[in-house]
Parts: C-alpha cells; structure tokens; sequence
C-alpha cells in the first residue's frame, strides 16, 4: 500500500512537471509572437504614417503562414493577445489563429479567429453581449462589438460562410471546464463598431 501511494504520488508530480513545462512553452511562444506582431504593426505605421503619401489598401495585405500580423484586445479581460496566420496545433500554440480562407480586417467580409480556451482565451467564460474587440493591424485598427453567441458541435462548419458585411467571428472550446478534447464550440459574432484607420 505504502509502494502504491508513493508511486501515485510520482505519478501526480510527473504530470505536475508535464503540465508546467508546457504551460511555460505555451506563454514564452505567446511573448515572442505578440514581439513579432507589434514589430509587424510598428513597420507598417511607419511606412503608412501620417506623414507618408502611402495609403496602405487593406484589400492587398496578405499575412505569411504561422507569421503572427496584428493584436487582438479584448478590454473586457485586459488582454492583449497576438494573432498568427493559420488554425494548425503550430500556430495556436503561439496565439490566436486566423482562418486562412477567412478575410481580414477592413476587407468587408468575415473574419474568423480561433484559440484554445485553457491558454490565450482563459476566462471567455466572462465574454457577454456588448463587450467589445479591438484589432490592430499594420494598416489600421478595427473595434467590434459582440450582437450574438452561440454554441455549435464542434464539427459544425456552418459558422465559416459568407455573411456580406464585416463580421468577425470568434470562437474556442466548450465547456469552458472539460477536461479533455471538448464537444462543443462557443463562438462569438462581432461587427464594426468604428474604423480608426481613416
């Protein structure tokens, strides 16, 4: 019995070790990728600052797969999140993911985001109607505000479509709590609310 406890003991410290290491991994990819979106944004203010003839049309902006390009603010939890090209176990693993067949910000079209619920979206579960986002990009930056939730089957494709406006759809896991590969999907739909670009 004394065997048993200390090899469960080893066991739960184990998977202690295990969970630290890749909750570490998960931020310092996180920290690097939100460096590299700001570089983004910051090389892109400066090229089409105020004081440049340049006016940077959104409809030609094109992002590198796994390149993290813009933020993703999100007020109601103060977090300041990076958002990476691509919805791969790579790429979410540095941030929140943008759908590669989706559209971007400013392209009047739906603009979906994904991201796991137990790193960059802990606490959605605090995400309400009326709380906003605000995205910034290398060519402007872009607020919306949540109209509509829904929970889907996690294999409902439903949700990517064209919906003809600015939308940004963003969703992760549900339950917020399942421990393991969740059913369900929460996904929240956001519309432009002010475009700061002009």
């Amino acid at each position: 019995m004394k065997r048993l406890s200390q090899a469960l003991m080893i066991i739960g410290l184990i998977c202690i070790a295990v969970f630290g290491y890749q909750y570490m991994a998960h931020e310092k990819a996180q920290k690097q990728s939100l460096e590299q979106a700001q570089k983004r944004i910051n090389e892109g203010i400066s090229k089409n600052g105020l004081d440049s003839d340049i006016i940077f049309n959104p409809y030609e902006f094109k992002a590198e797969h796994g390149e993290a390009f813009a933020t993703l603010e999100i007020p109601k939890l103060g977090k300041t999140l990076p958002i990476v090209e691509g919805t791969d176990a790579e790429s979410l693993r540095q941030g929140v993911g943008h759908l590669a067949n989706s559209v971007y910000p400013g392209q009047n079209e739906q603009i979906v985001l994904s991201g796991h619920r137990d790193t960059v979206f802990r606490e959605f579960n605090k995400i309400e109607i009326g709380d906003q986002y605000k995205v910034e990009t290398p060519y402007g930056t872009y607020t919306y505000e949540i109209r509509e939730t829904e929970i889907v089957p996690e294999d409902d494709t439903s949700v990517i479509r064209k919906m003809g406006e600015e939308a940004l759809v963003v969703t992760t896991c549900y339950p917020f709590d399942y421990v393991g590969s969740a059913p369900n999907r929460f996904v929240t739909y956001a519309y432009p609310v002010e475009n700061e670009e002009e």
